[in-house]
């Protein structure tokens, strides 16, 4: 007989014996891989906190006591265990389960997470709103046990030390889980990894329930004893050379571990008398990412994220007649760059693969200082680039777009207001599909465009990518280049990129009666053209603009367009509010120019997941939908009526 079934809440798994326990492990995980075969997802990072979750959640009772998730991506087994079993079918589809913890979805569901560092803080900020603002400590008997589970990958990440920092101030009655799998989606770099491995690989410290027990015994765990009052505070050279995990220690959070993070009594046992001890303690659990299937162990990286694949094989189902992606192109395009140009320096946040870096790292990685990772930390590559570009080099910083929202200061004090000449490759800008609103990219082009003398290139497609490079490349100054994610229109690559004229856009259709003008920036060229197309038919002509530049924008060509133009419409992957939509209408107001503006881009929303297409049409980018919008503004009696979401205007 199966047990997942009748796993309605964590509070079910404490009726079950250790025989019990090992069958719903096994048919989670064939849950995860069957259903994730399907759907795409984040399969290795939940195949292996299988147990994790599992002991952790024996050891709570929840509710009150909570769990908080890093990143989100790890929270599937957590979604099977508190009541989303019949649901988890539709996880990551249109309408479906969410790929990441969602507060709307469950009550379980604390937090809407969807990026990397940010579970101790908010845990901690759970913690005080119960415990008072001052962290006065209290027995686990009065008070809810707060529980975080954060990556080692994640605690790379500067936020996660301020909130370690705070914790150790405040003495927060909370427990830390630190799932250690050395990997973030690749493998993990920096100091802090190196530390984890050496505490990881001394066996010494390895393995029994006795050791964890005596450990927390001498915290005063099972008496809930206070660490002070024992007085085994020492701070002598003789504990930092025997205790591993001195660096929380001396933060003030005790550290208990390692323990093997797929026993489950091991795990159970260490949050469990963690919860006696009425101060913060971070558990060190070690665990294997991709466990229990085998192409997971193989390939981790891959599996971390993974589209739909064969699960007797392995193999990720693709389209072989598929272009390749925008990732690619630019990966390979910024390789012939750095070849001509030994200043270029790559830079990335732990994710050489996902922005196509790993390309340069191959070719260039021999060479010192060319090829940088700096593990997730974004605000550190920008400050890193600024320095880089001041001292004579041309750093590029790959980062996704939603990501590159954390570096934000940085963008604007370390880099735009030194005038330093550093390329931003945008990767992920606009829609990205089934990760939904964590990842979508449509706020750049509005935090962007207001940071004095930045300069934002959109290309249409691949060919443009590289160009836009090769321009960017050429430039001075801070500059982006921002592109989505997916594979490209299967457009035959240059031998010799191009260099765009500055600031200047590209007509590719003119209308012969100058009824409307569709004047569109990256992936909604295409949409646009196929929207003048069923113009046409309805009798109305359309001009066609790839305006190509957000900042600056072809300030010459608008005010051409806007004096021979009965309407212009500005369509753009990115919310409509200060995006290039708004750049057009702010300067058209400033020259004085009446031509109504109809502006087509993302509402001001966060939007779901989907497809790319699903959610081109419910947003209304799709052609077709465009059209409909633009009938009815010039001739509002013949149009058909359209449900999709209404568009910003200025009349």
């Amino acid at each position: 007989m199966n047990v997942l079934p009748y796993i309605e809440t964590p509070n079910d798994l404490k009726v079950l014996t250790q025989p019990e326990l090992s069958q719903l492990c096994s048919e989670l995980r064939t849950t995860l891989v069957q259903t994730v075969s399907q759907t795409g997802g984040h399969l290795a990072p939940n195949l292996g906190v299988v147990e994790l979750t599992v002991g952790a959640y024996r050891a709570l009772n929840t509710p009150p006591d909570v769990m908080v998730f890093d990143v989100g991506h790890q929270s599937y087994v957590h979604k099977l265990l508190t009541g989303r079993q019949k649901e988890f079918h539709t996880l990551r589809t249109h309408g479906g389960l969410s790929g990441f913890p969602k507060i709307s979805e469950s009550e379980f569901d604390l937090y809407g997470t969807g990026h990397a560092s940010d579970s101790l803080s908010v845990a901690l900020g759970y913690v005080l709103a119960r415990q008072g603002i001052h962290g006065i400590k209290q027995s686990s008997e009065s008070f809810p046990q707060v529980v975080a589970m954060i990556g080692d990958g994640s605690l790379t990440g500067g936020m996660a030390w301020e909130a370690l920092n705070h914790i150790g101030h405040t003495g927060a009655n909370m427990t830390i889980i630190l799932n250690d799998n050395e990997m973030s989606i690749s493998e993990n770099v920096g100091a802090l990894t190196s530390y984890l491995g050496r505490i990881r690989l001394d066996r010494r410290y390895w393995g029994k329930r006795e050791f964890v027990q005596r450990q927390l015994e001498r915290r005063g765990g099972t008496a809930g004893r206070h660490l002070l009052d024992l007085g085994i505070r020492v701070r002598d050279s003789f504990k930092h050379l025997v205790v591993p995990g001195m660096v929380f220690e001396e933060l003030g959070i005790s550290y208990v571990g390692p323990i093997n993070g797929h026993d489950i009594e091991q795990v159970e046992t260490a949050v469990r008398m963690a919860k006696e001890v009425p101060e913060p303690i971070i558990i060190h659990a070690v665990t294997q990412k991709g466990r229990g299937y085998a192409p997971a162990e193989t390939n981790p990286t891959l599996f971390h994220g993974v589209g739909a694949f064969d699960i007797q094989t392995g193999a990720v189902h693709s389209n072989p007649d598929a272009a390749p992606s925008y990732t690619q192109v630019f990966g390979e395009a910024l390789v012939k760059e750095a070849e001509q140009d030994p200043r270029i320096v790559a830079i990335t946040a732990a994710m050489p693969q996902g922005t196509g870096l790993d390309l340069f790292c191959e070719r260039f990685g021999s060479q010192p200082g060319r090829f940088i990772d700096v593990g997730i930390a974004e605000e550190h590559a920008v400050g890193l680039a600024s320095g880089l570009a001041l001292g004579g080099k041309l750093p590029v910083v790959a980062i996704y777009s939603s990501f590159l929202q954390r570096a934000y200061d940085q963008i604007i004090g370390n880099v735009a207001l030194q005038d330093a000449h550093v390329v931003f490759a945008i990767d992920r800008g606009g829609l990205v599909g089934e990760d939904g609103p964590t990842h979508h990219g449509v706020h750049d082009l509005s935090y962007l465009r207001t940071v004095p003398g930045m300069q934002i290139l959109v290309p249409a497609n691949e060919v443009e990518l590289v160009d836009a490079l090769h321009t960017a490349l050429r430039l001075d100054g801070p500059v982006a280049v921002r592109y989505p994610r997916g594979s490209g229109r299967g457009l035959e690559l240059p031998e010799q990129p191009s260099q765009w004229e500055y600031g200047k856009a590209i007509e590719l259709k003119r209308a012969a009666d100058k009824e409307v003008a569709l004047l569109a920036v990256g992936r909604m060229v295409a949409p646009a053209q196929k929207a003048s197309e069923i113009l046409s038919e309805a009798g109305i002509n359309a001009s066609v603009v790839n305006m190509r530049w957000v900042k600056p924008l072809d300030e010459d060509y608008l005010l051409n367009v806007a004096s021979k133009h009965k309407l212009i419409v500005t369509l753009e992957e990115n919310t409509i509010r200060g995006g290039f939509g708004a750049g057009v209408m702010e300067f058209l107001a400033s020259a004085g120019r009446a031509t109504p503006v109809m502006q087509i881009g993302t509402p001001d929303a966060f939007s779901a997941q989907g497809t790319v297409n699903q959610l081109f049409e419910e947003l209304g980018l799709d052609a077709q939908t465009i059209a409909d919008k633009v009938t009815a503004r010039l001739k509002p009696d013949s149009a058909p009526s359209s449900s999709s979401p209404p568009s910003s205007s200025r009349a």
